[in-house]
């Protein structure tokens, strides 16, 4: 019987292998129905990391941070992927490769999930260049630019620290051949001490970027001073005269304050007492500000350097005072069948200004009115307004600042408390 059964078998193989095959692609079709497989590019770029370097190699190259990975997984992986992004890596591993030369090393990617498959990986490689690293302590030179004024001098400036450590691939530290640092002193009257950075240089001056230089920056004192025959005094400004009346004098500027004066004979610039006159300028009449070129009262042998005269400037404002003035207050606005009482009838007014303006004020100078404009019968607080203000003049203060305004309809003028106003102007009653 058991023979019948192989016989059988051998006879059958072939259905029941194809059988299977069938149920096999059944049950996967099924699966892939219900988790269909999707291509996808990873929703972020993957860091790429750089594996077995050397501490004592330097590695350079245009690597990128990141790669675009592309993914071939079914829809249920993708969602598992998206919710923890750190399940795909990327990385190049350099362990091995020999220093001096040029790689392309692939670009890896590991997914920690099943069923994936990596589509493509943007860029699939990268060239990378391995050195060993080297170092240098070279001293610091300073290179100087511009020039102090005239009459000044410098001297061999000062660098702090004077050495410094370079640090990088080996063959771009060999190709250092100097450090420098650059100080600019144009137009500088006193030593100048500044931090500036460092630039690395080969020998034909161009600048190597891909150093390291500690420290960075350095000080650099470039001294300055005053030559002999030459020295600085400030400018002392001499006047005349007297302004117009009722103006004063509230400020003198003269630029330079400080000018700087040369003799062919030391004696006579070592012999000024800190101090240069202008000459004398009139200021006789004046009401307004002014600036004018004045040149210097210098003694005989002693010369200005660089310029020929100074400006001045006088700043002259008007002197002020302040008077009270009575005023009557007068109505706006009202309307021809009411009248108005006013109370008090008068304000007095304090008004400041230059003492020519306030001496040409009259009682037509001012006027103080209430507007009654939109107001019918009532009584009404109200703020007088200030009109007809001159020009220069400002009003400090008003008493008192409201008065009473009682609206009635119109009747004839008859005495009372105060003023009494009909239709738009009315007749001002002062009991």
């Amino acid at each position: 019987m058991l023979t019948d059964f192989f016989r059988w078998l051998g006879q059958n193989v072939g259905s029941l292998l194809l059988a299977f095959i069938l149920s096999v692609v059944v049950w996967i079709t099924a699966q892939v129905s219900e988790d269909p497989n999707e291509q996808r590019v990873f929703p972020r770029n993957i860091p790429l990391q750089l594996v077995g370097r050397d501490a004592d190699l330097f590695v350079y190259g245009d690597i990128p941070d990141t790669v675009r990975v592309t993914l071939y997984a079914p829809q249920s992986v993708w969602t598992r992927l998206t919710n923890n992004p750190d399940s795909v890596e990327a990385w190049i591993d350099i362990s091995g490769l020999e220093p001096g030369t040029t790689h392309v090393v692939p670009v890896e990617v590991h997914v920690d999930a099943r069923a994936v498959r990596v589509v493509q990986v943007q860029p699939e490689s990268v060239k990378v260049t391995l050195e060993r690293l080297a170092s240098r302590t070279l001293p610091v030179q300073v290179r100087v630019e511009g020039q102090p004024p005239l009459g000044y001098r410098t001297s061999t400036p000062s660098v702090s620290p004077e050495e410094v450590l370079i640090t990088g691939p080996e063959s771009l530290v060999e190709q250092v051949a100097m450090v420098r640092a650059t100080i600019d002193i144009s137009g500088a009257r006193e030593t100048r001490e500044a931090t500036v950075p460092l630039e690395a240089l080969n020998q034909d001056g161009e600048v190597i970027t891909d150093v390291n230089i500690s420290p960075r920056s350095v000080t650099v004192t470039s001294p300055i001073s005053l030559q002999e025959s030459f020295k600085n005094v400030a400018v002392r400004v001499v006047r005349t005269g007297q302004l117009a009346p009722g103006f004063r004098l509230t400020n003198i500027q003269v630029s330079p304050q400080v000018v700087t004066v040369y003799s062919e004979d030391p004696e006579l610039v070592n012999r000024l007492p800190g101090y240069v006159e202008t000459e004398p300028i009139n200021l006789s009449g004046l009401s307004d500000d002014v600036e004018m070129r004045v040149a210097l009262n210098l003694p005989e042998g002693v010369e200005l350097v660089e310029r020929e005269s100074v400006l001045v400037q006088f700043s002259i404002a008007a002197i002020e005072d302040s008077i009270t003035v009575s005023i009557p207050v007068e109505v706006l606005g009202l309307s021809p069948d009411l009248q108005a009482r006013i109370s008090p009838a008068e304000i007095d007014v304090i008004v400041i200004g230059p003492l020519p303006v306030l001496d040409g004020l009259n009682d037509e100078s001012f006027r103080a009115v209430v507007d009654l404009r939109d107001l019918g019968v009532g009584t009404y607080q109200l703020t007088p307004e200030i009109d007809l203000v001159p020009d220069q003049v400002r009003v400090l203060s008003i008493t008192p600042d409201i008065v009473e305004v009682l609206v009635e309809p119109a009747a004839a003028p008859t005495p009372g408390a105060g003023s009494t106003f009909s239709g738009s102007r009315g007749t001002t009653v002062v009991p």
